[in-house]
């Protein structure tokens, strides 16, 4: 697949309404997002290192989102496993992806990894994930902050916006585990004010 494909693709399941590529230059660039969790800083941390609940599989080499794993320790990986299963239903690994490494870890504070994300791990870049998580009454402000820089082949003005609409979906996602449930659609609330029929 050329590069030109693999930008296409990336913009196709990026979430564009999130897209804020915060400083650019010929050699990386900065993309930032931040929200506003309904949850703990407990509990938000305990979700941030489940990526298989809510990274998209689409962004994942396997296209299953079960297989990423992530160990919140330096050195630490945000791994995926390359899993086939047989027809007795027995899973079988065939290798392993390392999509980032951990570098600093503060328990419900701050996750920080290493690594050149998708199509960017085949180029000569680093790649850097900051998490940040506040507490603001009864949420979490969280905010991620990625830095890319070094040689890449990628023009950047289009990896650049393609990269950074990734990045705000998985926050996206990750809030999401935290939205309340719709109520059912039909069913009227308690305090509905009843509806009266037609004579």
């Amino acid at each position: 697949m050329n590069k030109s494909a693999l930008l296409i693709g990336l913009a196709l399941v990026a979430s564009p309404a999130t897209a804020e590529v915060t400083n650019s230059a010929e050699n990386g660039f900065t993309v930032r997002h931040q929200t506003q969790i309904a949850g703990s800083p407990e509990d938000v941390w305990k979700a941030l290192i489940a990526p298989s609940k809510y990274w998209n599989g689409d962004h994942s080499w396997t296209g299953n989102a079960e297989n990423f794993y992530l160990v919140p320790q330096a050195g630490g990986c945000f791994c995926e496993l390359i899993s086939t299963t047989d027809e007795d239903n027995i899973k079988t690994s065939d290798g392993s992806v390392q999509h980032m490494r951990v570098i600093f870890a503060h328990k419900n504070r701050m996750l920080r990894m290493s690594g050149a994300l998708g199509p960017l791990q085949g180029e000569a870049v680093t790649g850097t994930l900051t998490v940040q998580m506040k507490p603001e009454g009864d949420q979490t402000a969280v905010r991620f902050t990625y830095k890319v820089g070094g040689y890449m082949e990628f023009p950047v003005d289009q990896i650049g916006p393609a990269v950074d609409g990734v990045i705000g979906e998985q926050l996206t996602r990750l809030a999401a585990l935290f939205a309340p449930d719709p109520e059912p659609e039909g069913e009227a609330s308690e305090d509905a004010e009843p509806v009266e029929e037609e004579s």
